[in-house]
């Protein structure tokens, strides 16, 4: 499908923009890229002989050729300009391909191939001493499967097969392109109709002024990026204040630059008690958030060891000598997310809620379980999904689940066991969904933002009852992390969140159903969740 998506973009885009082929260029066009790939591309391609096509990396783009394989080179651009001609381009690796004699000793036809694989996500404990030797230490996990070009000499494949340790029906044939990166280029490139507009969140003043007070009155709740995710960052501010004495924080994903970890270490040499957990084995970004660590450590920041498990909770606890002040959230702390995801974030001044998280706080800091009652974590999340579903398990029962991947088969089957007794079960699951069945309708939507949100709401005897969590409903994430599921009690509040919910299930821009027969996409219609 994405080919064809692709071949039809091309299609709309032409005459404004056309990506050509080497065929198409002229002498004046190669007397440039005959010196681009001379120069800049040949000392930067990896020439790597057959006998290690067992180690190609993961999601890396390559040629095989008779005697070599070639690795194109991560840091160049995969779609060029061609001087001179308005709104022209050509792709890296048809030049490539066209210039063989440039990159091999032999010359001779180059086929695309990609290998990905199941890079290693959970890891044993490493506490932050040892953190670097393990990432030392760490090897990309085994090939899962080979997308070739179509075309792709048999013999060829079967050896390049053969090396990764896969099976036949593990190799995905496809039409050229197979890297579509690219495309962000293109369309920056192209009209203006092809961008959406500029997104104006709106920003909650009397909270933006002064958090805390607004947070005496009630509960705030905002739909980042619909909402601006600043109101996280002026929350964190409010740890400077005179009357927050302790901070407590939960960092993942929090990227090169942040605010937020900012006023941690600020609010750190105020002389503030300022604990941190900081989750080092946050996929990818365990570079980043090791330099944070030290960061953090430096200014007084007291960094909790790693746990047994991964800290996924996305929490923030301002206390104070009379209570205290909590944000819980689905999304990362980070800016960039908080501009592409779309996640929930709960402000709340609530005595149990702040109550309990402190006491999540301080347990994950004696090593010890959190023994909660409003909150929930660990494999309580998956006990609380499957009780508030079965209960719903009747011809007027109601339950929405919203989220990234549900993969667990206790929830599945009680999801099953309700539809069938007639509730009306209706699933937004944005990426993995292992079992489709007839009695649930389940769809996922694909637009302009990353649905980043996990929800689950369930009409308990027609009043609707709303929960916002970090968790995704897999197995390993109720066993293996320290996530929160955590009730949304604000009548306003909770009306957002279902608002939003029905909004994406009406939506008819950006959504698929998900049916035992396939998928059907609905993208034509004027009803998008993603424009406010």
């Amino acid at each position: 499908m994405a080919q064809e998506r692709y071949r039809s973009l091309l299609r709309e885009a032409s005459p404004r923009l056309r990506v050509l082929e080497p065929a198409e260029l002229d002498e004046l066009d190669w007397l440039y890229f005959r010196v681009f790939l001379a120069e800049v591309v040949a000392p930067k391609t990896d020439l790597i002989p057959w006998e290690a096509a067992g180690d190609v990396s993961h999601g890396a783009l390559y040629f095989a050729a008779r005697d070599h394989l070639v690795r194109l080179p991560q840091d160049l651009p995969r779609l060029l300009r061609v001087p001179g001609r308005e709104g022209a381009y050509v792709r890296l690796g048809a030049l490539m391909r066209a210039r063989s004699d440039l990159f091999l000793p032999e010359g001779g036809p180059l086929y695309e191939f990609r290998a990905l694989r199941l890079l290693e996500s959970e890891r044993h404990r490493a506490d932050w001493d040892e953190l670097a030797q393990a990432l030392e230490a760490r090897q990309e996990g085994l090939p899962t499967l080979l997308v070739a070009e179509a075309g792709f000499p048999e013999a060829w494949l079967s050896r390049l097969r053969e090396g990764l340790g896969l099976l036949p029906e593990e190799v995905l044939p496809l039409a050229p392109p197979l890297d579509l990166g690219f495309l962000e280029a293109l369309a920056a490139g192209g009209p203006a109709e092809w961008r959406f507009p500029p997104l104006r969140p709106e920003r909650p003043r009397a909270f933006l002024k002064h958090p805390l007070k607004r947070l005496l009155e009630r509960d705030l709740l905002l739909h980042h990026p619909f909402e601006a995710y600043a109101a996280v960052e002026r929350f964190a501010l409010a740890a400077l204040e005179p009357e927050v004495e302790e901070v407590w924080a939960t960092l993942y994903r929090i990227g090169e630059e942040n605010p937020l970890a900012e006023t941690l270490i600020q609010a750190a040499r105020m002389g503030k008690r300022v604990h941190v957990l900081l989750e080092g084995r946050a996929r990818f970004d365990e570079l980043l958030n090791l330099r944070w660590y030290l960061r953090l450590l430096r200014a007084g920041v007291a960094v909790l060891p790693l746990s047994e498990r991964k800290v996924h909770a996305k929490a923030l606890l301002l206390l104070t000598r009379e209570g205290g002040y909590a944000h819980l959230g689905t999304g990362n702390y980070n800016p960039q997310n908080g501009l592409l995801y779309a996640d929930f974030s709960l402000f709340t001044a609530r005595e149990g809620l702040v109550r309990e998280l402190a006491a999540f706080f301080r347990a994950l800091e004696a090593g010890r379980s959190p023994s909660l009652s409003l909150l929930k974590t660990g494999e309580a999340i998956q006990r609380f999904l499957v009780e508030a579903t079965l209960a719903e398990a009747h011809p007027k029962g109601r339950v929405i689940l919203k989220c990234n991947h549900l993969t667990d088969p206790a929830l599945l089957e009680a999801l099953v066991q309700a539809a069938e007794k007639g509730a009306w079960v209706d699933l937004l699951v944005r990426s993995t969904l292992s079992l489709l069945h007839p009695a649930f309708r389940a769809q996922s939507l694909v637009g302009r933002f990353l649905e980043h949100a996990r929800v689950a709401a369930f009409r308990r005897g027609g009043a609707w009852e709303v929960y916002l969590t970090s968790a995704d409903l897999m197995p390993r994430n109720f066993q293996n992390r320290f996530e929160l599921l955590f009730p949304v009690l604000d009548r306003e509040a909770r009306r957002k969140v279902l608002k939003a919910l029905k909004r994406q299930l009406k939506d008819d821009r950006n959504r698929f159903l998900l049916t035992p027969q396939g998928e059907k996409w609905l993208w034509e219609g004027k009803r998008d969740a993603h424009r406010p």
